[in-house]
């Protein structure tokens, strides 16, 4: 009798001490990896994951509201831009939500810490074997392709039923990011002294610009001042990933070359994050690193530049896209840039739609929306795969790419020519995750209509369009590890349009005004739009089409066209 007694009350203690399971319902699931990866089998049970979770944000919406507000020109509190705590009262969790996630963690024994400064993302560091038991899902280490780099991730995940209310996501879980990519580089003959510009065309366009472009040419084609800037608070940032390293002694090469009228030794500053470094070895100069710096400090004339090298130690499951930005939003105002410009993304389908959609979600996409509401301008590559995606592939339906089809963030497209037309390369298209956004229904349905039943079945006609502007991005010349040479891509294009808006803010600022933040607003409207020179001739092949064509007012191929600065300045009443 004592035995059993005893007996009884162990087995009492261990069922006390084992969690309940809870009723668990299926939170996110894709049928088969993204394009290019392939299944190698289960995750070792013993390797430590960190997983980060997303808690539903207490008022998204009323964040996209104030966004609007300050963004609009129309509106009263125009340039009255947040700050991080109005921000972070916004998208913080309820109690309830918190509670409820942080308890069912206890349960399992799992700690976590917060990772964004409203706490609505949590991160926790477990072993695959745990990960597969609480979340019941089977990670497996996935392999692309083309390149061999693996990463460890699950087809579907649950979680408890009555969790489902609160818990956005886990990431990274069923999203797939392919490794990023650089602008081909082309040499061509070194010169021993600087370029001589042929002559003018017409506008005062050197006939050189025809065949490779300098900053000459786009402040000639731009009509952008080169007067230094004046303003010390007003910073533009310049994100850096996949250890592309910018390298000064190439810059000291570009300004000798192209910017003979500004010190040599004008340079950038460097900032990191996830273990980032900007290593100064020429030979591990990063020809994508190189053109974002030197054509900022090449066309932003006097601007600070931050480049922000982002390392390969990062958490967020996205190349660290998503710790950028949350670096970022911790910053004070006069230390964070007005203007951050990235070069890279991902086909759009490559990650999950808990991680890149909007509402009601906590998302990659919702903080760009945070840090625009801040007063930071987001710039985006449109990518170079025409309507294929990030770069050129075989398709048969239309691929867009994120986060340049976020609606908070501005997507640069690609022209080329001094007769600007269309880049055959530049991606555009229509989100397949993302709605139209109010800015920009007009624009969508008027192409559309002009459009017709051309490409039917291949896009999705209620997604949000992009690029929403472009700038030249073929021919570009660059130095790169003691050569100079020639670079195509969006990725030569968003770097332009940052540094044009970095003089339009430097300007406002010197005027006692707020920076432009948040651009698209501005640009749809009538006032912002007229600044711009609409592109009309070109398209952007791909899937065995030829995509869509460059028509008067906006287009998936050019947007609304490319910067005037004179106008622009206009525009934004100075």
């Amino acid at each position: 009798m004592i035995f059993a007694t005893t007996l009884l009350a162990s087995l009492l203690l261990v069922a006390a001490a084992k969690p309940t399971r809870r009723t668990m319902a299926v939170h996110e699931t894709r049928a088969e990896p993204a394009r290019g990866f392939v299944n190698s089998g289960p995750a070792p049970a013993a390797k430590e994951l960190t997983l980060r979770i997303a808690i539903k944000p207490n008022n998204i919406a009323g964040l996209e509201t104030a966004l609007y507000a300050v963004s609009e020109p129309a509106s009263a509190q125009y340039g009255q831009h947040l700050t991080a705590e109005e921000v972070a009262e916004f998208v913080k969790p309820t109690d309830e939500s918190l509670s409820a996630v942080t308890e069912w963690l206890s349960e399992n024994g799992i700690t976590s810490t917060a990772v964004t400064p409203a706490g609505d993302i949590l991160q926790i560091v477990i072993p695959v074997a745990k990960a597969n038991d609480l979340l019941s899902s089977e990670f497996s280490v996935f392999t692309h392709v083309d390149t061999g780099a693996t990463s460890i991730r699950t087809l579907e995940y649950s979680i408890p039923a009555s969790l489902q209310a609160h818990v956005d996501f886990f990431h990274p879980t069923t999203s797939f990011t392919r490794p990023l990519t650089s602008p081909k580089f082309t040499a061509i003959k070194k010169r021993d002294t600087p370029a001589a510009d042929a002559a003018p065309v017409s506008d005062a366009v050197p006939a050189s610009c025809g065949t490779t472009i300098t900053p000459t040419c786009l402040q000639a084609i731009y009509n952008i001042p080169t007067t230094a800037a004046t303003q010390s608070t007003n910073k533009l940032g310049v994100s850096g990933f996949i250890e592309q390293f910018a390298n000064s002694a190439d810059l000291k090469e570009f300004l000798t070359n192209f910017r003979t009228d500004i010190s040599s030794s004008t340079t950038f500053t460097l900032q990191t994050l996830d273990g980032g470094v900007n290593t100064q070895t020429r030979a591990d100069a990063g020809i994508e690193a190189n053109l974002d710096t030197q054509y900022t400090i090449g066309i932003a004339t006097g601007v600070p530049i931050t480049f922000i090298s982002v390392g390969e130690n990062n958490a967020d499951g996205v190349d660290g896209f998503m710790d950028i930005i949350t670096a970022l939003i911790k910053e004070a105002t006069g230390t964070r840039p007005n203007v951050l410009t990235t070069s890279y993304g991902f086909d759009e389908s490559d990650l999950s739609r808990s991680v890149a959609n909007l509402m009601p979600t906590s998302t990659l996409c919702n903080a760009y929306m945070q840090l625009g509401a801040l007063g930071t301008s987001i710039l985006f590559s449109s990518g170079d795969g025409g309507v294929s995606g990030s770069q050129s592939q075989t398709c048969t339906t239309f691929i867009p790419t994120l986060p340049s089809d976020c609606p908070f963030v501005t997507s640069v497209g690609a022209t080329g020519g001094i007769t600007e037309t269309a880049a055959t390369f530049s991606s555009g298209g229509f989100s397949n995750y993302f709605a139209i956004p109010s800015y920009q229904s007009a624009d969508v349905a008027s192409y559309l209509t002009t459009l017709g039943t051309t490409n039917s079945g291949k896009f999705n006609r209620t997604g949000r369009g992009f690029p929403d502007v472009s700038a030249q991005g073929e021919n570009f010349e660059i130095a790169w590890d003691d050569e100079l040479g020639t670079v195509d891509g969006t990725s030569c294009s968003s770097p332009t349009f940052a540094a044009i808006v970095a003089l339009l803010n430097d300007q406002l600022v010197a005027a006692g005004k707020a920076p432009l933040g948040f651009l698209n607003p501005f640009l749809y409207s009538a006032t912002g739009r007229a600044a711009l020179n609409d592109i009309t001739t070109g398209d952007n092949p791909g899937c065995n089409t030829n995509g869509f064509s460059a028509t008067a007012g906006w287009d998936p191929v050019t947007g609304l066209g490319t910067p005037n600065f004179a106008l622009l300045k206009t525009a934004i009443g100075l």
